[in-house]
């Protein structure tokens, strides 16, 4: 099992579905991106009253093994855009989902990949299209240190 970093580029997103009931009236929306692989989870800042066109420009790092253990729709990125609300739970405003399983065994075979940043489609609950997300992609393989059995952990004393 190989196991890498991978770096997320968050640029921006277009066109998202606003979610404020009284945008005109009291501001835009803030967005953020909760980032998802596996059981790891990063969050964005909070695009303040960007509303439907924020820009974000962060690197988020997660670390990933290839292949993993069980079956390959694991190898997925979700990115979930919220928007922030003070005065009540925050509101879902859409996700996108970008596939690894290639592009992480390609890192594997070459010791890194690199994706451009690329658009995806922002669908709702139901699947409509409600906007886009500009979103870069980088693995690195990184090598596990060999465990060395004179040093950490315990050794059985001669005396």
């Amino acid at each position: 099992m190989a196991v890498g970093v991978l770096e997320v580029l968050l640029v921006s997103a277009k066109g998202l579905g606003n979610t404020d009931f009284f945008d005109g009236l009291i501001g835009k929306m803030d967005p953020y991106v909760l980032i998802q692989y596996k059981t790891q989870e990063r969050k964005s800042s909070i695009a303040r009253g960007q509303g439907s066109n924020p820009s974000w420009g962060e690197k988020f790092t997660l670390r990933v093994e290839y292949p993993g253990e069980g079956d390959h729709h694991q190898f997925k990125l979700n990115l979930k855009i919220m928007d922030k609300d003070t005065f009540s739970a925050d509101d879902y405003i859409g996700s996108a989902t970008i596939f690894l399983e290639d592009f992480l065994a390609l890192g594997v075979e070459n010791g890194t990949a690199e994706l451009h940043p690329s658009k995806y489609r922002v669908v709702r609950m139901d699947q409509s299209y409600c906007g886009e997300i500009q979103v870069g992609l980088t693995f690195n393989l990184r090598e596990e240190p060999e465990i060395n059995e004179e040093y950490g952990g315990w050794k059985q004393s001669e005396y």
